[in-house]
């Protein structure tokens, strides 16, 4: 089997079970709680400076962050669910050779999760822009800061969904594997920063807020870089583990 046909399959899987509608209703929720932010919400002095300039709704409305995080735990039930429910097993009878049949099946949670990330961060750009006509504000963002937030959205998102991929393949257990994406991206980056200051900048929070153009604490080809090595590193762990155990 060729390794277009293995993605279309792996595109397949994703897409006929209710697990990604799941996470569409949690973007959906986000963009309702910015929205009702805008709405509601205020400064400690009462005033909505928060959403007074162009650069405050950019701030606002970055979703790269959030994008991060909920593709990572999306890549982790994808990847971990296979071997859970043993659909992994079909998989590699039709493609015997395991690192093509896993490389075809990151790509299409990669590809997943960037869509994940695009929807979410489109959702919460509209919800905003929707809600600003109630305040003293307009939609201040530029065309070219709303589409690098929906690209950076879309690279974290799928960066993420690799990510947890990785850390489902090795595990192999669905409860396991999202306690290892809550910690990877979640607990452990602030235990880091508190032991050593010097790596703030690379957290992945932060890179993603720079990539989002809101941070400048490293540059973007730096940021970019960073993220990439973020996910590649537990995929290349989790490519390794699949090749080294048995699948029952």
């Amino acid at each position: 089997m060729n390794t277009t046909r293995l993605i279309r399959s792996e595109l397949r899987k994703l897409t006929t079970t209710k697990m990604p509608w799941a996470f569409f209703a949690v973007l959906a929720v986000l963009a309702g709680i910015n929205a009702f932010a805008v709405v509601s919400g205020t400064d400690m002095d009462g005033s909505k400076a928060f959403i007074a300039t162009g650069a405050d709704q950019q701030s606002l409305v970055a979703f790269a962050a959030n994008a991060l995080a909920i593709a990572g735990l999306f890549g982790a039930i994808a990847a971990a669910r296979e071997y859970g429910h043993h659909t992994v097993v079909p998989t590699f009878l039709a493609e015997p050779r395991r690192p093509r049949a896993v490389f075809a099946q990151f790509t299409a949670i990669g590809l997943g999760g960037g869509v994940l990330g695009l929807v979410g961060a489109g959702l919460t750009v509209s919800a905003v822009a929707f809600a600003l006509p109630t305040t003293e504000y307009g939609f201040l963002m530029s065309a070219g800061d709303v589409i690098r937030v929906l690209a950076a959205s879309t690279f974290a998102g799928a960066a993420g969904a690799v990510l947890g991929a990785g850390i489902g393949t090795l595990v192999r257990n669905v409860g396991g594997a999202v306690t290892g994406v809550v910690l990877t991206l979640l607990i452990a980056p602030p235990l880091v920063v508190q032991l050593a200051s010097g790596t703030a900048s690379w957290m992945p929070s932060v890179l993603a807020n720079v990539v989002s153009g809101v941070l400048d604490d490293v540059g973007q080809l730096a940021a970019i870089a960073a993220i990439a090595a973020w996910a590649l590193v537990p995929a290349a762990i989790g490519l390794l583990a699949v090749q080294r155990r048995d699948v029952d």
